[in-house]
């Protein structure tokens, strides 16, 4: 297999010829592992390739969706939104078409198009490497994260100054190079940086990849970050000499559940956190091992059973402090509707005055919350259109009802219905 380039012009770029049959006996057989790691190079290649081809893509359709066109009136750009950096003359509502068009969430859309923006603004060296394959995806894409906060000029010393040496780097290696770098250039470029890194910084769940466990993380400066790790080391191996035969890591996200879960001294208010628990009947007995769900995190059977029976929701009691609702689902899991203990057990009560015969009753006694002709959701509709959304209902959204608005899907003003039927929770899509 060869690499051959072609002259400059619209067709610039590198086509792979793979030679086989007999050509390879008649000129030496090249052997398995070169061939292998030739081809491996070749996909290398041709996804960095991809990768700006996508870029000039996102670019083009992102001009055909400008901010002007944007509406003045209902569904306006809220104050306080904060689109882009650079993208501030494209539509608010182009992440989410994107997100759509390419099928992933509207953060890794976003990450894409900052990237693409970043790219054509200020590194046009590292865009034409891309596009040819003589960088690869990832290198460029640290390029673009580690300069996208400083202007043109900045940004274009940092890429002359490192572009060339860029392939012969590790990805850590050229990250650290070019922060080194960018400083070295402009100190104040730090400052901006941490501005702009404060503004995104978040605390985020996400499941581990391990039954009934998961993952939380923060964004923290690093001086607090190492202060807290320390902190939670400390209290850690102090529980170790205390006899703890847990391992050390362990006992670290142990001292930090505690501490969270359990504040002292902190001046802030007592708290009591909201847990959406999806059960299966059977599971709670013991009889099952359908596994559940808290705040849309998957757990084991056992977990849940564990975790119901602590805080009391098998003997139909309510937490301190919290509240106990019931979802009831048909066949398919579709929600049918969503009660308290004292509603469940009066239901259960009713006799039917059609059938003498309980057994044979098969009349419905429950259903969603009825429509209100108010624009308001009523209480009873907010917990049912909770509990059956749980996320962010635009496709490949997912973000959990807490950060999200209780919108109609066919506006009040045109006729929609304040129904189940017509509420959802989105994010600020369109």
């Amino acid at each position: 297999m060869t690499t051959t380039a072609i002259p400059s012009g619209p067709w610039r770029g590198l086509i792979d010829i793979v030679f086989t049959g007999d050509w390879h006996r008649h000129n030496g057989a090249v052997p398995a592992d070169e061939r292998l790691a030739t081809r491996l190079r070749g996909v290398q290649r041709r996804r960095a390739m991809a990768a700006a081809e996508e870029a000039e893509l996102i670019l083009e359709l992102a001009g055909h969706r400008p901010a002007a066109l944007d509406p003045d009136g209902p569904g306006a750009r809220r104050p306080g939104w904060a689109n882009e950096p650079g993208g501030e003359e494209i539509s608010e509502f182009f992440l989410a078409e994107l997100a759509t068009v390419l099928n992933l969430g509207r953060g890794t859309a976003a990450v894409r198009l900052r990237r693409a923006l970043t790219w054509s603004r200020k590194l046009p060296a590292t865009f034409a490497a891309l596009a040819t394959g003589e960088l690869d995806e990832r290198r460029a894409q640290v390029l673009a994260d580690v300069l996208e906060h400083t202007h043109a000029q900045l940004a274009g010393q940092v890429e002359a100054a490192l572009l060339d040496q860029a392939r012969d780097l590790s990805v850590a290696r050229l990250e650290k190079r070019a922060t080194e770098e960018l400083l070295r250039l402009d100190a104040a470029a730090s400052e901006e940086r941490q501005a702009e890194a404060a503004k995104s910084a978040d605390v985020r769940l996400y499941p581990s990849g391990i039954d009934g466990r998961s993952t939380l993380a923060a964004d923290l400066p690093t001086d607090e970050a190492a202060e807290c790790h320390d902190l939670l080391d400390q209290l850690a191996r102090m529980l170790k000499a205390d006899g703890d035969p847990r391992p050390i890591g362990a006992l670290r996200a142990h001292v930090l559940s505690a501490l969270i879960r359990r504040p002292a001294d902190t001046g802030l208010p007592a708290v009591a956190a909201h847990l959406t628990i999806t059960a299966d009947l059977h599971a709670l007995t013991g009889t099952s091992s359908t596994p559940g769900e808290v705040n849309g995190l998957p757990i084991t059977a056992a977990h849940l059973r564990e975790l119901l029976a602590r805080v009391g929701a098998l003997g139909l009691t309510t937490p301190e402090g919290g509240t106990l609702t019931y979802a009831l689902t048909g066949p398919n899991g579709q929600l049918l509707a969503t009660l308290t203990p004292t509603e469940l057990a009066r239901l259960a009560g009713r006799s039917c005055p059609t059938h003498t015969d309980p057994s044979s009753c098969e009349c419905a006694v429950l259903g969603p919350p009825p429509p209100t002709d108010a624009y308001t959701p009523t209480d009873r509709q907010r917990a049912f259109v909770l509990t059956r959304d749980q996320r962010c209902r635009f496709p490949n959204c997912g973000q959990r009802v807490g950060w999200t608005d209780l919108d109609h899907v066919t506006a009040h003003a045109c006729g929609g219905a304040t129904d189940c039927t017509n509420l959802s929770h989105t994010q600020d899509h369109p």
